[in-house]
């Protein structure tokens, strides 16, 4: 069966007729909406570029220093580690000098790590403060930062 040819154009006519979706506009959307959440999404590291501490063998050797403990005395003495191995390093007043302290902050300070050895100082009330003031020179001689007072 033929078909005519008035036929095909009328039936061609119809189909340009017909309604069409326009879907750039849609493209147009999605890539916008695609691109908002790129930029809003925060990005997170990978499990490969989080850093982390593996510890080195030569760190479970070391031994904990425990903070050494100063105490400056009513009279003026001072006394190392007073409760343990009690051990007087001054007990003149008078001397503004420290050398056995001195002494034995050098030592501290020797057998620290990379962090900074505690030192807790203990003062009584009616200390002057000229003695008080020696004792914080020796330990700012020693490169100690890290003091504690207490009571």
């Amino acid at each position: 069966m033929k078909k005519s040819p008035s036929n095909d154009t009328s039936i061609s006519a119809h189909e340009n007729d017909a309604p069409k979706l326009d879907i750039s506009s849609l493209i147009d959307v999605c890539f916008l909406l695609l691109i908002y959440f790129l930029v809003t999404t925060t990005i997170q590291p990978r499990e490969q570029d989080l850093s982390t501490h593996v510890p080195f063998p030569s760190d479970h050797h070391r031994a904990v220093i425990l903070p050494m403990v100063i105490e400056i005395k009513q009279d003026g003495g001072v006394v190392v580690n007073p409760c343990d191995a009690a051990e007087i390093v001054e007990s003149d007043p008078d001397s503004r000098k420290l050398p056995l302290l001195s002494d034995r902050l050098q030592i501290l300070t020797s057998l620290g790590r990379a962090d900074q050895p505690k030192v807790l100082l203990k003062v009584h009330d009616s200390v002057q403060q000229q003695r008080y003031i020696d004792v914080i020179n020796c330990l700012a001689g020693a490169g100690i930062k890290d003091i504690a007072l207490v009571d």
